[in-house]
């Protein structure tokens, strides 16, 4: 994670009314993501993960962050991508909603980005489960950001008891 991309996540968790607009971007599969910063706990790079068995095979297994066992879900795999290998690029975004804290595999993190709500449409309407995990799409500058729900990406289906 950049230097710089460390300053932003963490002012912006200083504040409740600066964490407004703000999304983290990240790179999945050739396509910008963002999710509400305010979820956001850490970004680290890739760790050792434990499998664990009998769980879905989007869900990786799991690592221990500062003593606790945190749930790993590959969002390539979530989204009914081809997996790939990691790299030196390959980050974990580590986000939380409610009680439920998760670790996101992604390609790589961007950056933090600010994009207001008249800059967000509404999500297309594909019919796929997938559409149910977005939010909406965020233009800034001539990008488009997919924007994530977060309570959708971690509740939708009910996932497995190791991340409840």
């Amino acid at each position: 994670m950049t230097e710089e991309i460390s300053k932003a996540l963490n002012s912006a968790q200083d504040s409740e009314n600066s964490q407004k607009d703000l999304y983290l971007t990240f790179h999945l599969n050739g396509e910008n993501y963002g999710l509400e910063i305010g979820h956001v706990i850490e970004i680290t790079g890739i760790q050792r993960i434990t499998s664990v068995p009998d769980l879905p095979d989007y869900l990786k297994g799991v690592v221990n962050m500062r003593g606790l066992v945190i749930p790993v879900m590959d969002i390539r795999l979530r989204f009914g991508m081809s997996e790939r290998a990691s790299d030196e690029r390959t980050c974990m975004i580590f986000v939380r909603f409610d009680n439920n804290t998760v670790g996101l595999l992604v390609d790589r993190v961007n950056d933090v980005t600010e994009i207001p709500v008249g800059k967000i449409e509404p999500p297309p309407r594909t019919g796929a489960n997938q559409a149910c995990f977005i939010k909406g799409m965020g233009k800034s500058e001539s990008t488009v950001n997919i924007l994530l729900d977060t309570k959708e990406l971690l509740t939708f289906g009910r996932l497995p008891a190791v991340v409840e």
